[in-house]
């Protein structure tokens, strides 16, 4: 099924503008991920999707060719994953996922083999007749994906889905729940406010602040091109080198550095994977903090941009803190956005 929103709004009763028009297509099969600080719209939107909030007059919202705007949530066929999962703790796995298909009234032969097919696409047959109290946080986020998508709905909402998890497990998940989504082949849309989470699961990402999409397209688009200062920031962690621009040439306070191409007003960003200490390096500045990370160590340093930089140092020592280290970056890795990007 696609999804198409047209100048679709959100104003309660308060007064408060949660969304501003907002146009937005995601294609038949395409996983979609909402992403966002708190407060950006992107729970409200889903909402609006789902039919639990109404949207304002003159928002239209089709599933294909169908305006369901003003169609009950009970009617627009769409499956759910909440936060809590919202699970039944009185049922079993099973009675979970066969839950909908109860309530389709569908009969028994063809609800118990639709119950099958999920239970085996989860990697949930051993867990079928198990008590919901009795699953880990892993096991019970597959549930509520499965019986969300046992009565085949024409399109898939999930709100922050993994955000329950802790750390560790949450990682894992991710990856499993980009593996089942395209195992299921269904249009799906997401919220979360965890760029790593939307980047590794969506095909496109649609940014979100202050209740309008600012920037939309695949995890690589919007990691390479972001459009606005916000998007940089957001997305990897964007780090601006303020200083005085002169055709190729950037001073800044710690050093003069290279620039791809004749720059005049425009705002240079880099990101601590491209902020390499290198005794080569034409930048100077001092380390401010020095985290140990297993793999990598992060490396605070002062003094060369008006705020900290952030190297990423890969092996087995590092700089201590307060000591003066060359700092060298590729001008084809800086992201020079274009001229009134300075807007957050």
């Amino acid at each position: 099924m696609t999804l198409h929103l047209t100048n679709t709004a959100k104003t309660f009763s308060d007064g408060t503008r949660a969304l501003l028009p907002i146009e937005l297509t995601v294609k038949t099969g395409e996983i979609m991920s909402l992403l966002g600080p708190s407060g950006c719209g992107k729970t409200t939107l889903l909402r609006i999707i789902a039919g639990l909030e109404t949207p304002d007059t003159g928002s239209q919202i089709f599933f294909d060719d169908d305006d369901v705007t003003l169609q009950q949530v009970e009617d627009r066929k769409v499956g759910m994953v909440f936060q809590s999962y919202a699970l039944f703790p009185n049922m079993s796995v099973r009675g979970n996922i066969g839950y909908g298909l109860k309530m389709q009234k569908l009969a028994p032969d063809k609800a118990n083999a639709r119950i099958n097919e999920v239970l085996e696409m989860c990697q949930l047959e051993k867990l079928a007749l198990r008590s919901i109290k009795a699953l880990s946080g892993g096991q019970r986020q597959r549930v509520a994906l499965a019986r969300a998508i046992a009565p085949r709905p024409r399109i898939l909402l999930l709100d922050e889905p993994l955000s329950a998890l802790d750390a560790s497990l949450r990682e894992v998940l991710r990856d499993e729940l980009a593996v089942l989504l395209r195992k299921f082949n269904i249009t799906a849309i997401f919220v979360t406010h965890d760029q790593a989470e939307a980047m590794a699961i969506a095909d496109r990402v649609a940014v979100m602040d202050h209740g309008t999409i600012v920037q939309s397209g695949t995890p690589e688009e919007l990691y390479r091109n972001p459009q606005s200062m916000f998007v940089a920031k957001f997305v990897g962690s964007a780090m601006l080198l303020d200083g005085s621009c002169k055709g190729k040439k950037l001073t800044l306070a710690g050093g003069v550095q290279d620039l791809p191409k004749n720059t005049t007003d425009e705002l240079v960003f880099v990101r601590a994977e491209d902020v390499h200490i290198s005794k080569k390096g034409s930048l100077t500045g001092t380390v401010q903090t020095t985290t140990f990370l297993g793999t990598h160590y992060r490396i605070g340093i002062s003094g060369i941009a008006s705020g900290v930089l952030t190297s990423i140092l890969a092996g087995q020592t590092a700089p201590n803190i307060g000591d003066t280290v060359k700092v060298s970056i590729n001008p084809e890795a800086l992201l020079i956005l274009p001229n009134g990007a300075h807007k957050e």
